[in-house]
């Protein structure tokens, strides 16, 4: 464990966040605490945390909305709490940017394991990745702007892209040419909670295609391998 991990916890319950806390400062973590949005704010313009545990159910800005905010600055993991188990909630979550999501009550073990795996999703690694963090990633004829999440033509033109598109698209610019299955493609894009939705990653696959693909019934960026996954051809220019 990288005992130099800043973790910040977001919660309006001051014994979650003295529990959680304290717990995760006994496994070695650096840990600030924030009762709301706007503490959370004050926090962050401070320094950048490697990860934040956030509540969804806060009084002022919930953390969707902190959800949001954060995804406009960075890529910072985020796991979600909530007392709410609707999976309209979940996919909501999932689809704003957040890594992970863990119901209440939760285990102390359980939240540390799932904090475990995401920064380890985070680091840099992996075959052929772009080590660097550049906001601005070339392939074929496109750009991807990361820091605004926005794809471009060569004439600059933006295409949307939806959260789920652009963190999928995200993935394969910094893979290029390696093999990534659908289980390694659900890890990467929104964290081990997903399995009820494996079958959605064929899906962003085909609406990306339709997107970046010249002719997307014969796809020469994005390949299909037969039991093995997607693989992302072009090589990948970070200027």
């Amino acid at each position: 464990m990288d005992t130099a991990s800043h973790i910040i916890v977001v919660d309006d319950h001051q014994d979650i966040r003295d529990l959680v806390g304290t717990y995760l400062e006994q496994q070695g973590y650096r840990v600030s605490v924030a009762e709301n949005g706007a503490a959370l704010r004050r926090l962050l313009e401070r320094s950048v945390p490697d990860l934040i545990v956030l509540d969804i159910m806060m009084p002022g800005d919930d953390g969707l909305t902190m959800c949001r905010e954060i995804r406009t600055m960075g890529e910072t993991p985020i796991i979600f709490l909530t007392a709410r188990a609707e999976e309209t909630d979940r996919v909501i979550g999932l689809e704003l940017g957040a890594d992970d999501y863990l119901t209440k009550p939760f285990s102390s073990r359980e939240l540390l394991a799932r904090i475990k795996a995401v920064l380890r999703r985070a680091r840099p690694g992996g075959p052929q990745r772009v080590h660097r963090r550049p906001s601005m990633l070339r392939f074929d004829r496109w750009t991807l702007d990361v820091s605004r999440r926005e794809l471009q033509d060569e004439d600059g033109v933006g295409v949307p892209l939806s959260t789920a598109e652009f963190r999928l698209l995200k993935v394969f610019v910094e893979h290029p040419g390696a093999v990534l299955s659908r289980d390694q493609l659900l890890d990467l894009t929104v964290g081990r909670e997903a399995e009820p939705f494996d079958r959605a990653i064929d899906n962003q696959v085909s609406r990306l295609r339709k997107k970046v693909e010249s002719d997307p019934k014969n796809p020469t960026i994005i390949l299909t391998h037969w039991g093995g996954g997607y693989s992302f051809v072009p090589e990948v220019i970070a200027p």
